[in-house]
């Protein structure tokens, strides 16, 4: 299962603003960036869909696994995942980014959603 259309963080520009000034939080397999949303920076399709409290991007590098087919069923793991989760305390909009380090598509999915949860309560998005 894919995120909404009002949760996929889309555009280079977006991307690059994250990965600059995004405060990084990390764990053994996934690292976690997250920055105030800064809503003319995105496409102009997304400007006017409706306003979420949070949009994310996921990025698995060929480096964490070769096959394509394995980092997208990671992919969607972790958006269903996210979806579960309460994110955000409703007042300010965040853009989030988790990457993927090497070596955690050898990882239980239970371990990776683990740590999900974990980066993502330290950060300060769920209670």
């Amino acid at each position: 299962m894919a995120l909404p259309q009002c949760h996929r963080l889309k555009g280079q520009r977006v991307f690059d603003r994250v990965y600059q000034k995004g405060r990084k939080t990390h764990g053994p397999f996934l690292l976690l960036r997250v920055l105030d949303a800064l809503p003319q920076l995105l496409p102009a399709k997304q400007q006017k869909s409706p306003a979420s409290t949070w949009r994310c991007g996921i990025v698995i590098s060929s480096k964490v696994h070769k096959r394509s087919v394995r980092r997208n069923r990671l992919r969607r793991l972790l958006h269903e995942h996210l979806l579960a989760q309460q994110i955000g305390d409703g007042q300010r909009c965040l853009w989030l980014l988790l990457s993927l380090k090497p070596g955690s598509a050898e990882q239980c999915p239970q371990a990776l959603l683990g740590e999900c949860s974990q980066l993502l309560h330290q950060a300060g998005l769920t209670r």
